[in-house]
């Protein structure tokens, strides 16, 4: 993949928020633009104990044509790779017909430690350099908690800042920085929305990852529709055919606003045989998004 400058990246960024926009202003036009979501896998559970050579073979056999890698994991992708090392990961993915999208870190921005704030914000920077060493496109961080002994007004204006400064730093390495719906409270959409009010970076997008808060009141579609002027280019979900959460009207949604980024796969049970459960997954995410487009 050809690097871009800092321009072009902001540039493309614009565009996608600016076909938002419209899509969601005249949604029978969107209606008649099919969404191209690609289906790829999170190294969460299904992923997290194989080699990266096992990763990438088995997400070949099922069908995926992406991957987000997952920290301290059987791959053992991390900083502590040398440049040859870095080189051959990114090599790695360039002969199979797998995309390394992006890395899934546990950095996290809420914490009252100046000392342990500053340390989340500068391993996220050395994180981007990886990211951007082997190929990927950016670094998924998470807000995660609010301080009780904290103003909530206070915590979401600091990790509002920190996710600032690494994304400014992520633009001169052409990554994105992805910000996970994550963290007990933080994951509710208000107080998500209240985070990227203060987000000025345009390369600074939310991961919606399906989470149970979605629902609360009022309801999937309202608060889709407050935050999704912030979506990037990747969305987090659990098994299709286990538990309540409405993935049908998630995706009618996704090509309601003409969502063409990934669908990424965090699968959360325990299957005899994975590579045919990553299969059987592919499978209910084509069915979902073909009914969404019937609509």
């Amino acid at each position: 993949m050809k690097y871009i400058n800092r321009r072009q990246f902001i540039q493309t960024s614009l565009g996608a928020g600016v076909a938002l926009a419209f899509f969601r202003d005249f949604p029978e036009l969107a209606r008649s633009v099919p969404a191209a979501m690609k289906f790829g896998l999170v190294t969460y559970q299904w992923g997290s104990d194989w080699d990266l050579p096992t990763l990438i073979s088995n997400c070949e056999k099922a069908g995926y044509m992406g991957v987000e890698l997952r920290t301290e994991h059987a791959h053992k992708v991390e900083i502590n790779l040398t440049a040859d090392q870095r080189g051959e990961v990114r090599k790695r993915f360039a002969d199979s017909s797998v995309i390394c999208i992006g890395y899934g870190s546990n950095f996290e921005f809420h914490s009252p430690d100046p000392a342990k704030l500053r340390e989340n914000i500068d391993q996220a920077k050395e994180y981007i350099k990886l990211c951007r060493d082997i190929g990927a496109t950016g670094l998924k961080v998470k807000p995660n908690y609010m301080p009780p002994e904290v103003p909530n007004v206070k915590t979401i204006k600091q990790i509002a800042d920190s996710l600032n400064e690494v994304g400014k730093f992520a633009q001169d390495y052409g990554q994105l920085l992805r910000v996970e719906v994550h963290g007990d409270i933080t994951q509710e959409i208000p107080n998500m929305k209240a985070i990227f009010d203060q987000v000025t970076e345009d390369n600074v997008k939310m991961c919606w990852n399906c989470n149970e808060q979605d629902l609360l009141p009022p309801g999937l579609e309202a608060n889709f529709n407050s935050v999704c002027k912030w979506f990037g280019d990747t969305v987090h979900i659990r098994e299709l055919n286990e538990g309540t959460y409405p993935y049908q009207q998630l995706f009618d949604l996704l090509v309601g606003i003409g969502y063409s980024g990934w669908i990424l796969l965090e699968g959360r049970t325990e299957p005899a045989d994975r590579v045919a459960a990553m299969k059987e997954q592919l499978e209910l995410f084509n069915t979902m998004v073909a009914n969404s487009k019937k609509e």
